[in-house]
């Protein structure tokens, strides 16, 4: 642990609340310049994981180094070479984008003349110039966490911890916060994003962590988590819910590893290797039973579905 490749660099880290274990030895490491993405549902403890490495938590036992600092004996250090967005907007929400962002200057020490130039660095950098002077009040939620966004990067921090930046978002303002994300990074800026978005996962991070119950089950790039539902999957709607069992057992045949049946959806699912012929031979055996299917189809996992197994492996 501690090599400057790594922007965040984390081992063992354990905490508990009571008698919950909202910690159970995390490791996690991410390259510096990257996106990193912890993925898991609510009380996962991903919360946690960014409190501890923002300093505003103390681990009850490991050790983290965020851009080069212990998070335990050099919080100060820490402190001054980080961003923070959190769950919930920290702009006040009467005065203008640009008072705001004037006053986190000041509060962050800048003088006058510096903060408002960065200000109006900022405001042109997240695309907020034309609503500057608006009252945040008076913002969309995406431009709202622009804002934030913006705000925590007046002193242009280079690691910078984003914990489920678009909860209760709409889908335009969520691709809004993700572009805004996307040129911090290419920037240079390191980013952790924690979020129980799959999809924002997969189109914002490199590199993804899945915690369960205070334990990382699973990492890897997006591709190779996919990977682990065994490549393409084949994927048919059929049209009458009473050929649901046959038309799995052809399926199941088809993929040689069984079939998964979504009764409500009357699709069936399965792993493939050979996409091609086990489309053709999934057209062919459906058309020979006289099944009629709606649709038929190959694709990749999602992440959903990823996240769906491993957690299910891990409770079994």
């Amino acid at each position: 642990m501690g090599s400057a490749e790594f922007a965040v660099a984390a081992e063992g880290l354990r905490k508990r609340y009571g008698d919950t274990q909202a910690l159970d030895g995390v490791d996690i490491t991410v390259p510096a310049g990257t996106v990193h993405g912890v993925l898991g549902p609510n009380g996962a403890g991903k919360t946690t994981l960014v409190r501890i490495l923002t300093t505003l938590t103390r681990p009850d036992a490991g050790r983290a180094q965020v851009a080069g600092h212990d998070v335990v004996r050099s919080p100060a250090h820490v402190r001054s070479r980080i961003g923070l967005v959190g769950q919930h907007a920290a702009v006040d929400e009467v005065l203008g984008g640009r008072q705001n962002l004037v006053m986190f200057g000041r509060l962050y020490h800048l003088d006058t003349r510096t903060a408002r130039r960065r200000a109006d660095e900022l405001l042109e950098r997240f695309r907020l110039t034309d609503a500057a002077a608006k009252p945040v009040g008076k913002y969309s939620g995406g431009m709202r966490r622009r804002l934030d966004l913006a705000a925590s990067m007046i002193l242009a921090p280079p690691v910078l911890f984003l914990d489920e930046p678009t909860t209760g978002l709409d889908p335009r303002s969520r691709i809004e916060v993700w572009d805004a994300v996307r040129a911090l990074v290419g920037g240079g800026t390191t980013v952790l994003l924690t979020t129980q978005y799959l999809e924002e996962a997969d189109q914002l991070a490199g590199d993804i962590s899945v915690v369960d119950h205070g334990r990382i089950i699973a990492s890897g790039t997006p591709g190779e988590l996919k990977s682990r539902l065994g490549g393409d999957r084949l994927d048919v709607v059929v049209r009458d819910p009473a050929d649901l069992p046959a038309a799995a057992e052809i399926i199941g045949r088809v993929g040689g590893r069984g079939a998964d049946v979504h009764a409500d959806t009357r699709r069936i699912d399965a792993p493939v290797t050979d996409r091609v012929s086990a489309l053709t031979k999934a057209v062919q055996g459906l058309a020979d039973a006289g099944i009629a299917v709606e649709d038929i189809g190959l694709r990749r996992p999602t992440l959903d579905e990823v996240f769906l197994h491993l957690t299910k492996e891990v409770s079994a």
